[in-house]
């Protein structure tokens, strides 16, 4: 068997995972590279890998860093299936379509305002190389074993990292390989605790904060905050949102306010058709998730979903206090844009950072306090006031990493540690091997693993 790290390895974006056994090719996720121009560049270069020899993927949730190279895997001649979660699957379909449109798109402004390197900019792929890749996926259910042939199966356990996310435990002629994806929180806001798995000959795991414990902070006393403090100034507060999960816990949350009559009398919006179509998936899998009906109903009666552009206008050009929740939620790109380019220089107004920022993106510009940021080919000078809530990470902790680790009933033969920028993925392994003593080894970026 032989490992290949081809993505997700020394950073936390670009996963993709090639295993090679008994004449098979098999890949694990398949995003999109995110953040620093140099990581955007890596999703245009040719894999040192025909991707038509691929037999089968196995995705272990909807995320672009982990689905958002499935397009090109599918338009370079990918012909297998792609086995997720039914939950996963739904979401997967609204992610890649959004992606593919926001790609046509950019490259569309980019030739007309001619801000680009290349004459004329060209999409990475499009939407119909989204709807071809999303025709090849498949939906396995939960906690199941599925069959390639005599010497290979798979299942998907609970991950609790967002709906429908799966850890992967791939048995191999007797060989059991996990591989983690993202691990949830012991806790999560909408949904259930992740699985514990007691045996894995060799593991993978993700280590986005591997060197860090997260604040014990109250999450709703920390956002009333921020909504008081920009109602106070008649201003507007954005919070650039990644559409699947973080908004759907910022609605739940908001909705918990407004009925604790904590919430000043002003509209919330979600603008974004594809946390829109997410919220509606959240809805129709109710045995993946912790909602009651009544907390979607009530959640449904806080905001007012926004899906088509000419309403979305009107909602940019109107100066009321308001709160926006709008994609993407790193900034690079999507509606979120629109409200910075027409608020973000006037201090009355508020964004507030709810998710991880990759290096490179705008929002992590923000939190470094930058006096301004780049898009739509000009500057816009950063006058709002910047917040940040930390405690709303989808990804496990140290803490929280090493309690999923513990019920492993002995040591895997060698443990992988990727997904995490260098500094938090070496911290992560002396920790490991502090507390474990297990055998664990960062995987690097196109490297090759043999396995016994």
């Amino acid at each position: 068997m032989k490992l290949t790290f081809l993505g997700g390895a020394g950073t936390v974006t670009g996963s993709k995972i090639v295993l090679e056994v008994d004449h098979k090719k098999i890949m694990i996720d398949c995003g999109l590279f995110q953040g620093l121009k140099e990581l955007r560049e890596k999703n245009w270069e040719k894999l040192p890998i025909n991707l038509n020899e691929i037999d089968f993927v196995l995705l272990t949730h909807a995320h672009l860093d982990h689905s958002g190279y499935l397009p090109v895997l599918a338009k370079d001649g990918f012909k297998g299936k792609i086995y997720c979660t039914s939950a996963t699957k739904n979401l997967t379909k609204i992610i890649l379509l959004d992606s593919g449109k926001i790609q046509e798109e950019d490259a569309k402004r980019a030739n007309e305002y001619k801000y680009s390197n290349h004459s004329p900019a060209k999409p990475l792929y499009t939407i119909n190389d989204a709807k071809l890749a999303i025709s090849k996926l498949t939906a396995i259910d939960f906690d199941e074993w599925f069959i390639i042939n005599d010497s290979i199966k798979f299942k998907f356990l609970n991950s609790g990292h967002i709906l429908g996310s799966a850890f992967i435990v791939l048995n191999i002629n007797g060989k059991i390989l996990v591989f983690s994806g993202d691990i949830g929180r012991k806790n999560p806001i909408l949904l259930p605790h992740y699985k514990y798995i007691e045996r894995a000959d060799y593991l993978v795991i993700e280590s986005t904060y591997g060197n860090r414990i997260h604040e014990k902070v109250s999450i709703e006393a920390q956002l009333l905050e921020y909504i008081t403090t920009t109602y106070a100034k008649k201003g507007i507060l954005i919070i650039p949102s990644f559409s699947v999960e973080r908004a759907q816990e910022i609605i739940y949350l908001l909705s918990k306010l407004k009925n604790e009559k904590l919430l000043p009398n002003i509209p919330i919006y979600l603008d974004s058709p594809m946390g829109v179509n997410a919220t509606e998936v959240y809805f129709k899998h109710k045995n993946d998730h912790k909602l009651s009906d009544d907390d979607i109903n009530n959640m449904l009666s806080t905001v007012h979903l926004v899906s088509e552009i000419s309403e979305s206008k009107e909602i940019v050009n109107d100066n009321n206090p308001k709160i926006v929740i709008a994609g993407s939620g790193m900034i690079t790109g999507g509606r979120v844009l629109h409200y910075l380019e027409k608020l973000i220089s006037d201090k009355k107004n508020s964004v507030l950072i709810v998710g991880f920022q990759a290096e490179g993106t705008r929002g992590k510009s923000l939190l470094a306090g930058d006096t301004e940021i780049k898009f739509f080919g000009e500057y816009h000078q950063i006058k709002a006031d910047v917040f940040k809530i930390n405690a709303f990470s989808g990804h496990a902790d140290q803490t929280e990493l090493l309690d999923w680790l513990s019920h492993f009933k002995k040591p895997p033969i060698l443990t992988f540690i990727n997904h995490g920028e260098s500094h938090q993925s070496q911290a992560f392994r002396t920790k490991i091997k502090t507390v474990f003593n297990w055998n664990c080894t960062v995987a690097k970026l196109n490297n090759e693993y043999y396995l016994s």
